[in-house]
Formats: C-alpha cells, structure tokens, sequence
C-alpha cells in the first residue's frame, strides 16, 4: 500500500508498524528516522522556524492565523503524482500539522481517491490505540496490536518499579513566551511515571496561561518540553523558567523527542520522566534525552 505521511508522529508509526518501504511522502519535519525526510518526497513545506526565539515564533504563528493563512503547504501536484492508497493526517492542531480538511479539498480537486486517515488523540490510551488506527487502514492489524502489546508492557514495567512510592508534584511548561502548561497526553504521561501532574489540561488543548498560575500549585519538579524543539533548545529554554519556580527543581526535555508528538516515543519519554521523579528505582534515560537545570 501507497501511504503518504502529512505529520512526523505518524511518520513515526508507520515505521514502527515495518511500513517504511511503503511509505511515498512526508513532510519537512519528518525527522525520525532520519531517512523518512531524505529519502521520501516532501509533500508538504512549511517555515523553517530555526532561529527564531520562541516569542518570535508565536508571534509569527498568531499573526498567520488572525489573518487565516495556513502555516502549512500541501504541495499537491507532488501528492497527485505519488498516487497514494492512504493519506495519514490530523485534526487535533493547526499550529503542528495541516488539518484534514485541506487535504480532503486537495484530493477532490485533483481527482485523488486515496483513503484519508485523521488520528486526534488526547489521552495516552487514545495515542496507543492510533497505533492500531493505521495499522488496520494499512492492512496490517496484527503488527498493531503487536506494538501496542510491547508499549504497554513498557509501561506495566515503570508502573510496577514506581508503585507505593511517593508522588512529587509536577508541572510541565511546553511553551515559555508566552508559557503554555501542557495538556492532552502529557498530564497521563506524568502519571503513569510516578508523579501527581498539577496546573494543567489533561484530555484538552494546550492553552495560553500565567507564569503564576502555573507556579500557584507549588510543583516539586518543572519539567521544560518546548513543542518543536530537542534538548538543547530545551536547556536554552529553561533558563526563562527557572525564576519562576524557586523551590523547584528545574529539568529540560527533548519535547519532539519524548513529550510533543503522539507516537511510539512517548513511552520513551515515560520513562525519561519516571528517571526524573525515580532516579533510584527506574533506569537511566538515555544521553541526550533530559538534563537538570537547577
């Protein structure tokens, strides 16, 4: 089957389901594996925000949206050519990923009759059971329901090394100008670690808040997990954080990485977190993927 990726995290499923020889086209942020961007054709482009502070950013992102400019291109004529059996989108937000209907109008447009798979989880369990979305559109339902039965054995493994112990008190930033605490996935993941999510959205959209409404709870621990940045942008970003939060103990994250987008990695980052709260009862997080700020 002829699939076409139009966000990175189901880039990501789809190799983790065995279907990287399927997949025809992705976009300019496909970066993992870092085969998918260099060797699938980009189908949709968009800004390159590198560079940018992330107040620059968000004011770049607002500024297109008042107006009702897309921050997305669909390159249509490249996605007419590729031919696709199943496209693989989204609706849960504008600002990551080009939103369903776009694609639906392009396809009408140019004839296409390629199936249209939107995923738009909110909670952990809703990101594990896309997992088996695509896998069934792509005609593969065993391997779904292989890798679901792997995570979740991942993640009976942390439940059961942090079970009993006590539950510091976090709060995630995944926007710092202006701050954002996190929602959807991420209040679920930080359970699942070992630790008790305070000020925040689970099951929601991220939204715009205070730095003293994040702080009012008094977190033990702040976790930084920038949308669209790795760990140094993280590291760069925490220190805007830090004097907001006195008596916390202060770490940056890889967000796309482990936090951001809803695929397989996740359970990574489950696990980064539970290193965080449970430094002696769970295993190290890998290199690169968390580091202490203060």
């Amino acid at each position: 089957m002829r699939l076409v990726s139009l966000l990175p995290s189901a880039t990501e499923i789809v190799y983790a389901l065995g279907l990287g020889d399927d997949l025809v086209g992705v976009t300019f942020e496909c970066d993992e594996p870092a085969e998918a961007r260099a060797t699938k054709t980009v189908v949709v482009g968009g800004r390159d925000t590198r560079g940018m502070t992330p107040g620059e950013i968000d004011g770049y992102v607002r500024a297109r949206m008042a107006a009702g400019d897309d921050l997305y291109t669909l390159h249509a004529d490249a996605l007419a050519t590729l031919a696709p059996e199943l496209i693989i989108t989204q609706d849960l937000c504008r600002v990551c990923a080009l939103p369903s209907g776009h694609v639906d109008e392009a396809l009408a447009h140019l004839g296409c009759r390629a199936d249209v798979l939107s995923l738009d989880p909110y909670t952990l369990a809703e990101v594990l059971a896309t997992f088996e979305q695509v896998a069934r559109a792509s005609g593969v339902p065993e391997e779904g329901r292989r890798l679901t039965a792997r995570l979740e054995r991942r993640l009976a493994a942390v439940a059961m090394r942090v079970a009993g112990r006590p539950r510091q008190r976090v709060t995630v930033v995944e926007w710092v100008d202006p701050p954002f605490g996190a929602g959807h996935w991420v209040p679920d993941m930080v359970r699942a670690a070992g630790g008790e999510p305070v000020a925040h959205r689970g099951g929601r959209r991220s939204a715009a808040t205070s730095w003293a409404e994040l702080a009012a709870p008094g977190p033990d621990v702040v976790l930084v997990t920038p949308c669209g940045f790795h760990l140094d942008g993280a590291v760069e970003q925490a220190a805007a954080v830090v004097p907001h939060f006195p008596g916390a103990a202060v770490w940056a994250v890889d967000g796309d990485g482990l936090v951001v987008r809803p695929g397989p990695r996740l359970v990574d980052g489950v696990e980064a977190i539970a290193a965080i709260l449970h430094p002696d009862a769970v295993p190290p997080a890998p290199p690169g993927s968390i580091a202490r700020v203060r």
